[in-house]
């Protein structure tokens, strides 16, 4: 019986014809983002540890830290140097997903790990001033592991850190949970207003920038994407609504990112003057961003 219920079922399959929609699709431009005019911006403060509340002898657990309310993590610490060198080697050394690294306000490097390499280091020199130096290291998850074998052992954030020699691991530190940014919801028209945007400048986009723009919706019911390949690593919202995080930057083994288009659902859209705000943490450049229009090229 079986192997006769199994061959009318094969010889009723082979007279079907089984179609579907293509997966091919086609972009269409239909709004670029190429004006400085259209774009303003907000910089994300470094946060140093003078301003700091929560504090610990120790380098702390991102995860259990945050409580998933955040992404991002500051460690932050301040030391004294009796001479100014230009040159101090920093070490850190993670199981964040990524760090950005900043000494007395300024940014000096990234790292990220990969998919193989969880836990990985950056490795710069700084330039240390006489007197108080502030380091302040901002430790990015991209999500949270949901399964596995002891899964409530895994460690995210900092493990260690030194600066030309000295461990600061068992130092005193200061720590802020999340962005200044998504604490005053900085991606609602609400919040967007009562803050101080500045104009978008001809030098070019730095760390940690918030910009802002307001778009049209495009006519028709056509499905509608941003073209974020200009852009390097951070989250998109548009009138108030998360689309989701962008890391263009990571690259496969054949140097494209994974991803370079974000759906822009119709039902987040109004007929005119549409909020887009975009967190950048590196230095993308949103004038090469565009919304496109998506259309499916024909079936199969």
């Amino acid at each position: 019986m079986d192997f006769e219920y199994f061959s009318i079922l094969e010889l009723t399959l082979s007279l079907k014809q089984v179609s579907k929609k293509s997966n091919t699709r086609t972009y269409t431009t239909s709004i670029k983002f190429n004006s400085t005019q259209r774009w303003k911006l907000f910089k994300e403060p470094i946060i140093q540890y003078d301003s700091t509340k929560l504090r610990a002898n120790k380098l702390l657990e991102q995860t259990s830290t945050t409580k998933d309310r955040s992404d991002y993590l500051w460690y932050t610490l301040r030391f004294k140097q009796s001479q100014p060198k230009a040159k101090s080697d920093l070490n850190v050394y993670t199981h964040g997903h990524q760090v950005h690294a900043f000494v007395n306000g300024i940014y000096v490097a990234s790292a990220h790990g990969s998919h193989k390499n969880t836990m990985y280091t950056l490795q710069t020199t700084v330039p240390l001033v006489q007197g108080t130096n502030n380091v302040s290291l901002l430790s990015v998850m991209v999500g949270l592991p949901d399964s596995g074998a002891f899964l409530e052992r895994r460690f995210s954030g900092l493990r260690r850190v030194s600066i030309q020699g000295t461990d600061f691991t068992k130092y005193q530190w200061g720590y802020q949970v999340g962005l200044l940014g998504e604490g005053q919801q900085i991606y609602t028209a609400a919040s967007s207003i009562r803050l101080q945007w500045g104009m978008y400048g001809s030098s070019g986009s730095q760390p940690l920038t918030w910009y802002k723009t307001t778009f049209d919706a495009p006519a028709g019911n056509d499905p509608l994407a941003l073209n974020m390949n200009s852009m390097g690593k951070g989250e998109i919202w548009v009138n108030g609504q998360s689309i989701g995080r962008y890391w263009i930057s990571f690259r496969t083994q054949q140097g494209n990112p994974s991803q370079s288009w974000y759906h822009v659902p119709r039902s987040f859209l109004r007929p005119k003057g549409n909020l887009l705000i975009i967190l950048e943490e590196q230095t993308g450049d949103p004038l090469g961003i565009t919304l496109d229009i998506v259309t499916a090229d024909g079936q199969s």
